[in-house]
């Protein structure tokens, strides 16, 4: 079994081994994550909860992304993707943060073309990852190669968390692609 739903129970089911919390921030994806993670038995036992934050004065609002960035590189940027993802930490009282924004179209927004996404996770200790997309196809398949992608960055950064504290090191090139 491939795809979002597999992803969603891997890290659900890898949460819960830890004991640990999720919370999602959304914006182009407008609630699927949360959809792919609740589709899941068992969810209640990690998800706290998200916020489809998909108006940029939200992202101030609710999840604490500074204005000044939101004014100065608009929603659709890496660390827009990060503030959301600790935003929604803090505000949900979670463990683990994940978030998405960018551009699903039809039209560009804040200069970056269609398939512009950022996916963002930020877990304890500072761990976390930002990664910049470039997807192809229409707007559901954007949006769809976006739940797979934060997940998918999630269960890297899991993996990633669970070596650092197996080994007492950090260091090395965390969930990056080549």
């Amino acid at each position: 079994m491939n795809g979002p739903g597999s992803a969603a129970a891997r890290a659900l089911e890898l949460l819960a081994a830890r004991g640990q919390s999720l919370a999602v921030a959304e914006s182009l994806t407008g609630g699927l994550v949360a959809g792919a993670l609740t589709a899941v038995p068992g969810a209640s036992r990690v998800l706290r909860g998200s916020v489809t934050a998909y108006a940029t004065d939200l992202k101030r609002e609710l999840l604490g992304v500074d204005g000044a960035l939101l004014a100065a590189q608009g929603a659709v940027d890496g660390e827009v993707a990060r503030q959301m993802a600790v935003g929604v930490r803090r505000v949900l009282g979670a463990d683990w943060g994940i978030a998405t924004t960018g551009v699903a179209g039809p039209d560009p927004q804040d200069g970056h073309p269609v398939g512009t996404v950022f996916v963002a996770v930020r877990g304890p200790q500072g761990a976390g990852e930002v990664r910049r997309l470039t997807l192809e196809g229409d707007r559901d398949r954007i949006r769809q190669n976006t739940i797979g992608a934060v997940l998918a960055l999630l269960l890297c950064e899991l993996a990633e968390n669970a070596r650092a504290q197996d080994t007492e090191q950090h260091g090395g090139n965390g969930c990056l692609q080549p």
